[in-house]
Formats: C-alpha cells, structure tokens, sequence
C-alpha cells in the first residue's frame, strides 16, 4: 500500500495537498474531475458552528474559510496538512458528484480510514473535527463574513492537468 501519510507529510502547499486529494479519489472511488479553483475567504461562524469550506454546485471553485486555516495553523501546526486534506477532499467529493451531506461525510471518513488507517489524524478529523480542534469552535463565536465576500485566488492550485498553448 502506498504511504499517503509520508506524501501528506511533506507536502508544501494546498496544491501538493490537493494533488494527493485527487491521487486518493481516483485510488479508492475510481473518479477524477480537473481544473478547479481554490478560494480562501472569510465565511464567517455562529456559536457552536463553523463553515470550514464549500463548493458551489456547477461551479469549478473550492472556497476555503481563512479564519479556521488560521486557527488551526496557530494551535496545531502540526495538523495543518490533515486538516486542509480533509477539507480539500470533503469539497472534491462534492465537485464529482457526491452531493449529499451526509453521503458526503460518510465517504470522506470512509476514504481517509481506508487511505491512510483508523487512528490517523486525517481519520479522526473526517469523523469528528471538533475533538481535535475546539479552537475552530470557540473562534467562531461572534464571527461572520463581510457583506461583500471577497474570494482570494490560489495560484497554480489544480494546473497538473492544464496544457497551455506557446
């Protein structure tokens, strides 16, 4: 079996994380989409409740929420990468078609136990989040997005796949 862990381990940035997103996907679930777009922006948080990421259906965008990476970078650096795998993945999982919620959560925890074994970080964070960071949590108390939503672009996030013309 491939070592997923040592491949999320040295990854650098969202893309190498991502890449390893879709490697996993393509493995495991036997799909792939290319050509998405990352987005990191302020989505705000209620008491109790964060958005850590979503995907607009029909859309090629990922939009990461800032504060948890930021939270989560500070608290647990030593998590980062699981956390922004489990994130990335939660939302590809939607880009090819797995819609539903709860459908979507079930295969996210199901693929992370299966890629990379049951008591891995990514494994424990796809099936509770908020037992390895209730930091996220507590920073999202008081705290919603701006009125007028500002994407910040990733650049180079899915281009493995992209050709371009000289």
């Amino acid at each position: 079996m491939k070592n997923y862990s040592k491949e999320l381990n040295q990854a650098q940035d969202f893309s190498e994380i991502f890449t390893l997103v879709k490697q996993i996907v393509r493995d495991f679930i036997g799909k792939e989409r290319a050509g998405l777009i990352l987005g990191l922006a302020e989505l705000g948080g209620s008491p109790g409740s964060f958005v850590g990421a979503f995907y607009p259906v029909g859309s090629n965008f990922i939009v990461l929420n800032k504060t948890p990476l930021k939270v989560v970078q500070s608290f647990r650096p030593d998590l980062y990468n699981a956390y922004c795998f489990n994130m990335l993945l939660h939302e590809y999982l939607h880009s090819i078609g797995i819609l539903d919620e709860e459908e979507n959560r079930y295969v996210t925890a199901l693929v992370c136990e299966k890629a990379f074994g049951k008591n891995h970080p990514v494994a424990l964070i796809a099936k509770d989040l908020t037992r390895l960071f209730p930091e996220i949590i507590y920073a999202s108390l008081g705290w919603r997005p701006a009125e007028d939503l500002e994407i910040e672009l990733v650049k180079d996030f899915d281009s493995e796949n992209l050709s371009y013309i000289g």
